[in-house]
């Protein structure tokens, strides 16, 4: 039986960062950090500025800076709209 994944999209102003598939993920929340994990429960915070890193659902680490915006969780599927993007 395949284990579930988390959908993930990072998003900018300018457009898409990132969508995919992820087995876990950190984000920098404003106020610290917060692990996501698939069956992870509704969650909506502010971001704060640092690093948001992932295990894609191949097994490979990708990590993003990311500062300011929203992340929001919910039945797996992950949206983090944040105002700046690098990586």
């Amino acid at each position: 039986m395949m284990a579930k994944l988390l959908k993930l999209r990072v998003l900018t102003p300018a457009g898409e960062v990132f969508v995919g598939r992820a087995r876990s993920m950190v984000a920098p929340a404003w106020d610290g950090r917060v692990g996501i994990l698939p069956g992870h429960a509704p969650f909506l915070t502010l971001l704060g500025e640092g690093p948001l890193a992932l295990k894609t659902d191949s097994g490979d680490a990708r990590e993003f800076g990311v500062s300011g915006g929203v992340m929001k969780v919910e039945a797996n599927d992950v949206t983090v709209l944040a105002d700046r993007v690098a990586g």
